[in-house]
């Protein structure tokens, strides 16, 4: 079945010596795979290999067989051009450790609007802002509404964030726990969107404590989920 949609690249895997893998989170069906044969080489294609480095958004006319397989691409074009996404050092670096957290967390092979509306608009912040250097713990924080275990705030007075109950609690378990000063900033975090953020003033050392807690907070709810190889790029360039 022909589709048109639109797309976030996810990763893109060479295979072979001309050809490209890509994962992409569909507008109009969730996860899908493609091959794209020759991309590599190709000069006078519709398909060029630059659109589809990691978080690219764009619009598609593809096949989708819907059988398990690799998917198919017909044409493709750039639907938000990036500014800096992709030339800023530390945004791309960002976006690398996004894009991994994404690839590793999204699986659900079915519509998503929801999901793909807010990737849409937090990428279009991202790229059109320049003080960024907590917009991934909010970026995470709240992709977890969508993925099904956003913290539970109703009991928020809590001394405690339990990862493993995905609630605050008054007092400690034996599960990891979130407390002291990255309690106060993971609560500050917690409802508030993107433009907020330059409110939120963490130190270096606190923001990588916490966002491991994020990324155990991940592994801990996703069933497969695996811890991004891009992190250490990420913290190397926030030093």
């Amino acid at each position: 079945m022909q589709v048109n949609t639109k797309a976030i690249v996810l990763s893109s895997l060479k295979y072979g010596d001309t050809s490209l893998i890509v994962k992409a989170f569909t507008a109009s069906d969730g996860l899908k795979s493609y091959l794209l044969k020759g991309v590599l080489t190709s000069k006078k294609g519709k398909l060029k290999a630059a659109y589809f480095l990691p978080l690219m958004q764009l619009e598609l006319v593809a096949t989708h067989k819907n059988k398990g397989t690799l998917e198919s691409i017909r044409e493709a074009k750039v639907s938000v051009p990036y500014k800096s996404l992709h030339t800023d050092i530390v945004k791309n670096s960002m976006v690398l450790f996004l894009a991994e957290m994404l690839s590793n967390s999204i699986q659900e092979q079915e519509q998503n609007k929801g999901l793909f509306n807010y990737l849409e608009y937090a990428l279009y912040w991202l790229d059109a802002h320049d003080s960024i250097s907590n917009f991934h713990l909010l970026f995470l924080l709240n992709l977890t509404k969508y993925l099904g275990f956003y913290p539970d705030t109703s009991f928020h007075n809590g001394n405690y964030f339990d990862l493993v109950e995905g609630s605050f609690c008054t007092t400690p378990s034996l599960n990891p726990l979130i407390q002291g000063e990255n309690l106060t900033s993971f609560k500050r975090m917690l409802g508030i969107n993107f433009d907020a953020l330059q409110t939120i003033q963490i130190n270096k050392p606190r923001r990588q404590e916490l966002l491991k807690m994020v990324i155990l907070y991940f592994e801990l709810h996703l069933q497969g989920f695996r811890k991004p190889k891009s992190l250490a790029v990420l913290n190397a360039v926030f030093e």
